[in-house]
């Protein structure tokens, strides 16, 4: 009797993790859906928590290879958000290849408008960086992470990658005609 009344409490203590990670969820979810259309806030917040991960970093003197790796993630994040969900320069090489046409984004004037799909949404950016900079944060009370390296060519390193990568983003803005931005767009007023 006292085997089966301890699987029983064993089950019910299992079930009862199971409820209580549920209900986090849900309160969890319930608050990203609630902070979502207050974007400046969102980013004011994460750049205060980068800050704070920037300040550790200082007083401690080290942790040098999580921040490269933050910048690194950051940068790929970045990247994404830049470029658009359909690419024009594989499009092109496919209906080169298919003799098809696809959807694509107007490289002419005389071509139909395309909205600008992003291929990382800015809400999911800015969720991905915070919680990556909440992670290295996190990494930095361990001092296991704490790998001695000469950070001066990790910085070097990393500046001469982000030059390169977005030189490279920016001729392919410029070849495929687009802007992934609002600013120096038409805005068009509809029917009032």
């Amino acid at each position: 009797m006292s085997t089966s009344s301890s699987l029983d409490s064993a089950e019910s203590n299992g079930s009862n993790v199971w409820a209580y990670k549920a209900a986090f969820d849900k309160r969890y979810q319930k608050f990203l859906d609630e902070v979502t259309p207050y974007y400046a806030y969102r980013w004011i917040g994460t750049v205060v928590i980068l800050g704070l991960f920037m300040l550790r970093i200082f007083i401690l003197q080290g942790f040098y290879i999580v921040t490269y790796a933050l910048g690194i993630y950051l940068l790929n994040l970045f990247l994404a958000f830049l470029q658009p969900k359909f690419d024009p320069s594989l499009e092109m090489d496919i209906t080169e290849n298919e003799g098809e046409e696809g959807p694509s984004l107007p490289t002419q004037a005389d071509e139909e408008f395309k909205p600008f799909i992003r291929r990382l949404p800015e809400f999911k950016f800015w969720y991905s960086s915070t919680k990556a900079i909440v992670i290295s944060l996190f990494c930095t009370f361990f001092p296991f992470f704490d790998i001695p390296v000469f950070w001066p060519i990790l910085l070097i390193y990393f500046c001469i990658l982000f030059a390169i990568t977005m030189k490279r983003q920016i001729k392919h803005m410029r070849k495929y005609n687009y802007v992934p931005f609002d600013i120096g767009k038409k805005a068009y007023n509809g029917k009032k």
